[in-house]
């Protein structure tokens, strides 16, 4: 398949950990039509669940049809000169920040929450923009070249009640006056490695603020179940197998996992 970013930028991304792709992801009609499929998704999500949408975590394990965009060409085709050409899906999520009440998303590494999960933690995160993101609505922000560790110390939040996750780096592990806002239009999208410090504050502006992020691995990492729980899935996107890694079907709903977790996403939804 053609690779989608240049020498340059692939260069920039192993130095800095991140980078931005300010380019159409999708064509305007296959953009649109993830859009509505979002806003179906959101509005099902709101009837049916009391948490707010900032936790719209793996829908694709509820709602097969995401993967006409999470495996699409135009999305592989800028990861695969990050990771390469044997390609795996590890998760999806929504993170939709409603105006005025949209959490913070305390500074955190990927990494810290999926350590035992991956050996070796190598992910690459596509973030597409659904709403425009800017610092006035909560855009990302990125440690650049942090990415070099991955394992930070992590102390619990003062305030979880306003916070996506209830912990966050403890202070003076890094120099938050280096974030770099990625600032995104619809259907742009930031990519940025799993061991790499970022958070984004709240939404205290008035126009929502949701990212879809789409995570890839290659297959040359091993997956390592839970102990106890083999309900979650990763998916094979391009090439083949290199690791002895089993796969889910991405044509199926992941029953197993909407069985074991009935408060996530209601079956088929």
């Amino acid at each position: 398949m053609a690779h989608r970013l240049t020498p340059e930028q692939v260069a920039f991304f192993q130095a800095n950990g991140y980078l931005n792709f300010h380019q159409p992801v999708f064509t305007p009609e296959r953009f649109r039509q993830l859009q509505e499929h979002f806003e179906g998704l959101l509005t099902r999500w709101q009837t049916w669940n009391q948490r707010s949408p900032e936790h719209m975590d793996v829908p694709h394990f509820a709602d097969p049809g995401l993967f006409r965009w999470l495996l699409a060409d135009e999305a592989l085709d800028i990861v695969e000169p990050l990771i390469g050409p044997d390609i795996a899906l590890w998760s999806s999520h929504f993170i939709c920040k409603p105006p005025r009440v949209g959490k913070r998303v305390p500074w955190h590494e990927d990494s810290a929450y999926w350590k035992g999960r991956l050996d070796p933690m190598e992910v690459v995160t596509l973030w597409l923009a659904l709403d425009p993101s800017t610092p006035a609505n909560g855009c990302m922000r990125v440690i650049p070249g942090s990415h070099h560790d991955g394992y930070s110390d992590y102390a619990a939040v003062a305030d979880p009640q306003n916070q996506v996750f209830g912990t966050e780096i403890k202070p003076g592990k890094f120099d938050e006056h280096q974030a770099v806002d990625m600032v995104l239009q619809p259907n742009q999208c930031s990519i940025h490695h799993g061991r790499l410090i970022h958070g984004s504050n709240a939404n205290h502006g008035t126009m929502r603020r949701c990212g879809y992020t789409m995570r890839y691995i290659p297959t040359t990492v091993k997956f390592l179940p839970a102990q106890g729980n083999d309900a979650f899935q990763i998916y094979l996107a391009r090439g083949r197998d290199r690791a002895g890694n089993r796969y889910g079907d991405p044509g199926t709903v992941n029953r197993a996992w909407l069985d074991r977790y009935p408060e996530g996403w209601p079956a088929g939804h």
